[in-house]
């Protein structure tokens, strides 16, 4: 009994160790994504601006799309690619991936060839976080599921406020955002390489006999199509404006008569905003429950929002409305995730949460793409910020249809009695 006690406490700090390296560096590749995301939105008016490569609104609103269709392709690979390869491995290889392309993009020599670049670039991104997120949720207790999801997706916040910041400094070297960006991420998988270690879950998965994967139509069974169809349709709405805002908003603060640095700064602003949101979005959902924070957050959004459609001439009101706008608007669509992690059993929970955020990638392409449409016929200020709005109410309505999380599964997986 003692040897076993010893060895038990002896093998504590190896796993701990693993436990804290899988946290970070998974932390790190989602801070990358937002990084990545958000950099074309950063660049689109100096772009415009300068005509690099002849590029028109409508280049830059297909540049965007072309983006977000690769790490919507991405995404959707994710789950068979994790099965086969391993999380470990298709986390470092879609890391190397985006990092070579990404480095490629200022070289291109004709729009189409910049599309084509952030399309593969788009295909290695897509398939970060959803590994991330599963490999953190392996790591968590299961009693702190929203901010398990939360936390994580500060990272992505993170990167975006790096890349705002960097953006302010750099001006018309846009070229130079893309090279750390590269660099980075290599360096980053250079140390996943050495210091990742394959999920603990994947490993018992693939030695336990009779293992079988859980087809998608268990979703669509009584129990769960409710639950189902409200997720799908909040997580479509909320990557909608995830990705809408950060690819737009500079475009259309400059389009409302605001000067470019200023409307750089915005995206610095609300994605302070998301960040503080996702802390706070946690920590609320865990405590009061998640749907009824969903609910609260999704309409403090569409508040936002509408507010943002009026010309402000005070900087302090602007930057503060631009900060709750990224408290609500980031963290609303990571409650979504949260939900589904809570209200389904362990059994068909990974299935779920692949077909919330494959559904939701949708949402995530079509945002820039009528934004851009928007702001391509010369009305990106004020309509782009009634689309959002109009979003935003979508989203709350999805989210008031869903059952209570009680219903579904208990934090530990098990079914409950309703």
């Amino acid at each position: 009994m003692a040897s076993t006690a010893s060895s038990t406490a002896s093998a504590r700090p190896g796993r701990a160790g693993r436990s804290a390296w899988t946290v970070i560096l998974c932390w790190i590749t989602v801070l990358l994504e937002g990084y990545d995301l958000v950099v074309l939105g950063a660049i689109i008016p100096t772009l415009l601006k300068t005509q690099h490569l002849g590029m028109t609104a409508g280049d830059a609103t297909t540049i965007a799309t072309l983006s977000l269709v690769g790490v919507a392709i991405g995404a959707v690979s994710v789950g068979p690619l994790a099965d086969w390869l391993g999380r470990r491995l298709l986390l470092i290889s879609s890391v190397v991936v985006f990092s070579l392309f990404t480095i490629l993009v200022p070289l291109a020599d004709s729009v189409a060839m910049f599309a084509l670049l952030r399309l593969v670039a788009g295909l290695g991104l897509g398939a970060c976080m959803p590994v991330s997120l599963t490999m953190m949720a392996e790591h968590m207790p299961a009693e702190r599921r929203a901010q398990a999801s939360t936390l994580t997706m500060t990272g992505y916040h993170t990167g975006a406020v790096l890349i705002s910041l960097l953006a302010l400094q750099v001006t018309d070297n846009w070229q130079v955002l893309f090279y750390v960006l590269g660099v980075i991420g290599f360096v980053v998988a250079g140390v996943q390489w050495f210091r990742l270690p394959e999920s603990e879950a994947f490993v018992r998965a693939k030695q336990a006999a009779g293992e079988r994967r859980v087809p998608f139509t268990e979703l669509l069974k009584p129990a769960y199509l409710r639950a189902g169809i409200g997720v799908w349709v909040a997580s479509f709405m909320g990557l909608l404006l995830v990705y809408g805002l950060n690819t737009w908003l500079p475009k259309l603060m400059n389009d409302a008569g605001y000067p470019v640095p200023t409307a750089v700064t915005q995206l610095l602003v609300l994605n302070l905003g998301g960040v503080f949101g996702l802390v706070l979005g946690g920590l609320v959902a865990d405590r009061r429950g998640i749907k009824g924070t969903a609910v609260v957050w999704f309409g403090a959004a569409f508040l936002m929002l509408a507010c943002l459609s009026i010309k402000m001439d005070s900087d302090l009101l602007l930057n503060t409305v631009v900060f709750l706008t990224g408290v609500f608007v980031f963290s609303a669509q990571v409650l979504v995730y949260a939900y589904v992690t809570s209200f389904y059993p362990a059994a068909v929970r990974g299935t779920a949460l692949g077909s919330a955020s494959g559904i939701g990638r949708l949402g995530s392409i079509i945002g820039p793409s009528v934004t851009g449409a928007l702001v391509t016929a010369g009305v990106g200020h004020p309509w782009g910020f009634y689309f959002f709005a109009a979003v935003a109410v979508l989203g709350l309505l999805a989210v008031l249809t869903l059952p209570r999380p009680a219903e579904g599964a208990r934090a530990d997986g098990t079914e409950t009695t309703g």
